[in-house]
């Protein structure tokens, strides 16, 4: 399998507004920030699907609505379908429980559904 190292299209969504404002008052911070990102992709073999998937798990299982909500977007924009998005969260029911997974399902809706 040949390493996929392509930058995401992330670029593409607009940052939520807090984000949006730390790139702005801290621009050395957030791009320190944005290399380390880079740098955690090219450290291994997954391809830039994976990766995203990956970052969707974590954001569910750290129960954080606003990463949710950000790889969910990024993945939609990445061309990644809905029910993929979705998939994951239904994986999340045996290691996190039924109320996180669930949990995560709403947030990815949020967002799948919104368009």
């Amino acid at each position: 399998m040949t390493q996929d190292h392509s930058k995401s299209t992330a670029g593409a969504v607009p940052l939520p507004r807090t984000a949006d404002e730390m790139a702005a008052d801290h621009p050395d911070l957030w791009a320190a920030f944005q290399n380390l990102g880079e740098q955690a992709s090219l450290a291994g073999p997954l391809d830039a699907r994976a990766r995203r998937l990956v970052h969707l798990a974590l954001a569910i299982a750290s129960e954080s609505q606003g990463a949710t909500h950000s790889h969910a977007r990024r993945a939609l924009s990445e061309g990644l379908a809905a029910e993929a998005l979705e998939h994951v969260a239904l994986l999340a029911i045996t290691t996190l429980g039924w109320s996180r997974a669930m949990k995560g399902l709403n947030w990815i809706r949020d967002i799948t559904r919104a368009s």
